[in-house]
């Protein structure tokens, strides 16, 4: 199995493509995208996130680091 490069995911990430960049279940993701905390974009009826803003939170959410 090969991993593609989080580099290389698009810049608005759909739930599908936030599982596979956090290599999570389709179901995390759409927990996640849940979350009141997450930088959820909601374009229609969908949610998404932007690949920036999902590098900011992990950021702010690795070892327990909030602001």
């Amino acid at each position: 199995m090969t991993r593609e490069p989080f580099e290389t995911m698009p810049d608005v990430m759909d739930a599908k493509q936030l599982a596979k960049a956090l290599q999570i279940s389709k179901a995390g993701a759409y927990n996640l995208l849940n979350e009141p905390d997450f930088p959820t974009l909601k374009i229609g009826g969908r949610k998404m996130v932007m690949k920036r803003d999902l590098l900011v939170w992990l950021k702010r959410h690795t070892n327990g680091q909030e602001p």
